[in-house]
């Protein structure tokens, strides 16, 4: 991507910044070494939403991802949506990963097979450290996966808090129970349980916790009480999406979370129907619990406005730019800008991949939110409201300090 030459010049200062990747869906190592990969792979995750809105049928997506399919096959199946897409911010990590690690300038007819025989080749023990940290320079990588409950040296989990929060029949809430040695006979019960739940985690080195936006009730606790009553008198009861009971233990859940000094990370925006998961839906949230510090992802996108006035209204939400620079560079970089104006640079958080499998992507999502990041500071920096040196102290606290500081890192180190 050209540059305006102090964008530019920041790029290639930031390339020498350590970083906290703040949001990740990475997989222990071992689970990527023993999967088969391939240039198919490349166009996993993300690029399903742009492939399957430019025409193509889930089930063939969902072929094209299969590795015991002949991989010419596969790619045939992709090729002609490729040029549909290849254009679009969630494609082109794939072409910077491509190009960096593999030596491989497009991903086409003539390059596929030898691309993928070059991904299987360095799909070997270590590609996460060669990838994340060596390339990447990432000292620790947050990770939301179920496999990854254990933190090492380079990934920390931070722990969705469903099945917890979101069990709606007895079977659920008793086998949440089950899971730690704990039977559950009251709504006490359960609440213990959830208390356990997050002291084994925090044991085992999390360092967060994740709920997602969406249309919470006023917790009450009689409210509560009789909908985990329905469920104790009725094995075969189920509670609907919404109900008085996960509204009870999600506001526990936050609790416990601010007493054990761990941060929440919220999903907010994106997303199927997106209204569901909008940010507003949070802020009752952020009113009863002061104590409890948030981390709102994704700039909230598409109410990227609304997210920055949260933060800049409420002393204990920072904003988490997770996803955002791949969903639209051009908004991401916008809603920045305005961030500028609004919110103090403690704040807010540089980068977080969000990718599962294909691990390469994490860095040509990298390289996107640098560009971001410079272009927005190097205006300012032209435009006279800041200094070149003021630019990198702000983009240092974005891509290091303050994650570090909010998700209380210093204690891994």
């Amino acid at each position: 991507m050209r540059l305006p030459d102090t964008a530019q010049a920041l790029v290639r200062t930031f390339a020498e910044f350590e970083i906290i990747d703040a949001h990740e869906h990475l997989p222990p190592e071992d689970v990527r070494t023993n999967q088969r990969v391939d240039a198919l792979t490349l166009f996993s995750q993300y690029t399903r939403t742009d492939l399957i809105t430019s025409g193509m049928a889930p089930q063939d997506y969902e072929a094209m991802l299969n590795p015991e399919l002949p991989l010419d096959h596969r790619w045939g199946l992709l090729r002609p949506y490729l040029e549909h897409i290849r254009h679009g911010s969630y494609a082109r990590p794939a072409f910077i990963a491509a190009q960096e690690f593999y030596g491989f300038d497009d991903i086409n007819d003539d390059t596929y097979r030898p691309l993928s025989e070059a991904m299987q080749r360095q799909n070997t023990p270590g590609i996460y450290h060669r990838m994340l940290r060596d390339k990447c320079r990432i000292r620790y990588a947050l990770t939301q996966n179920p496999a990854s409950v254990r933190a090492d040296d380079l990934l920390l989990p931070v722990m969705r808090s469903d099945p917890l929060s979101t069990a709606r029949t007895w079977e659920e809430l008793a086998v949440c129970g089950r899971d730690l040695g704990e039977s559950v006979a009251t709504l006490d019960d359960y609440l213990l349980v959830v208390e356990k739940a997050v002291a084994r985690w925090q044991d085992n080195g999390a360092v967060g916790i994740k709920i997602v936006s969406q249309p919470y009730g006023v917790p009450d606790r009689a409210e509560a009480t009789a909908a985990f009553e329905s469920l104790r008198r009725d094995a075969h009861a189920q509670l609907p999406v919404m109900n008085p009971l996960r509204d009870y233990v999600t506001e526990h859940l936050l609790q416990v979370a601010a007493r054990r000094d761990l941060t929440v990370a919220a999903h907010a925006g994106m997303w199927g129907d997106f209204r569901e998961m909008a940010v507003q839906h949070l802020i009752p949230i952020f009113v009863r619990n002061p104590q409890t510090r948030f981390d709102l992802y994704h700039m909230g996108m598409p109410e990227v406005r609304t997210t920055g006035v949260i933060a800049k209204n409420f002393p204990h939400v920072w904003l988490n730019l997770c996803w955002s620079h791949i969903i639209s560079p051009v908004m991401a970089r916008s809603a920045l800008d305005e961030y500028m104006d609004l919110v103090p640079v403690n704040k807010l958080t540089a980068f977080g991949g969000d990718y599962v499998t294909p691990v390469e992507k994490v860095y040509g999502h990298l390289v996107m939110a640098r560009e971001n990041i410079a272009m927005v500071l190097g205006r300012r920096v032209d435009a006279g409201l800041m200094t070149e040196a003021q630019a990198i102290a702000v983009a240092r606290r974005w891509f290091f300090d303050n994650p570090m500081e909010l998700y209380r890192l210093a204690g891994n180190a």
